[in-house]
């Protein structure tokens, strides 16, 4: 793990005694984690703040662990999270059917050991960079341990808000986000704020970028913003 705050886990199982003895292990471990005990309470969680992995339960009531992993990969906004079905299920064709949705696949009974090496080893493959490590994109370069963002060379001076848009856009590339989204993301759906305050904080990120860097950040027409590297996107 690296010198930065915890990675969330969400546990989503229906036995309380399952959740608490992962979310025990995980946090020995040095994550953060957070329990949903069904495919209803995990897609609430998710709406208040995308966790970085994800440990369901395939088989829980009315909504099954497997349905909830292709829910998620089927939204562009979840189809990312790293995903570790646990099942008591062991024929081959189950495997088969949980890794078409999932990064792994855990048999029950299983080892806690086991479990948090290969959830650090899922988001060590699927972290991108500019979370546990720099990213550059030219003379722009965004480190993420000492959370501090040069251009050419120069620090700027981005607020907490600026920092976390910049973050986000410079992870996901190419990408458009509506407001909704980067409030979201950024802000947390938990926290009641305008839709042009996003507005308001991307005008002041890109004075501070300056004019060499600023058109980096285009505005997408009737939807939100998109941090554009290469030259084949535009509105």
């Amino acid at each position: 793990m690296s010198q930065q705050s915890p990675r969330t886990v969400l546990i989503v199982d229906d036995e309380s005694s399952i959740r608490e003895m992962l979310a025990i292990a995980l946090e020995m471990a040095g994550f953060k984690t957070v329990q949903a005990e069904n495919a209803a309470s995990a897609l609430k969680q998710i709406a208040s703040r995308l966790p970085d992995l994800m440990i369901v339960d395939w088989m829980m009531p009315n909504v099954s662990g497997l349905e909830l992993c292709r829910r998620l990969r089927r939204n562009p906004d979840t189809a990312s999270i790293p995903l570790i079905l646990l099942t008591a299920r062991v024929e081959e064709g189950a495997k088969i059917t949980g890794l078409e949705v999932a990064d792994d696949y855990i048999t029950k009974p299983f080892s806690l050991r086991e479990l948090v090496a290969r959830l650090k080893a899922i988001l060590r493959r699927t972290t991108p960079k500019g979370i546990e490590e720099p990213v550059e994109y030219g003379n722009l370069r965004l480190d993420p341990v000492g959370k501090q963002v040069t251009a050419s060379d120069r620090l700027l001076a981005l607020s907490p808000i600026e920092y976390r848009l910049l973050q986000l856009f410079m992870t996901n590339p190419n990408r458009a986000f509506s407001r909704t989204q980067l409030l979201d993301r950024v802000w947390g759906g938990d926290v009641y704020v305008e839709e042009r305050t996003v507005d308001v904080h991307i005008r002041r990120l890109r004075k501070t970028l300056g004019t060499e860097l600023s058109d980096l950040i285009q505005t997408v027409r009737g939807m939100g913003y998109r941090f554009t590297i290469g030259t084949n996107y535009t509105d």
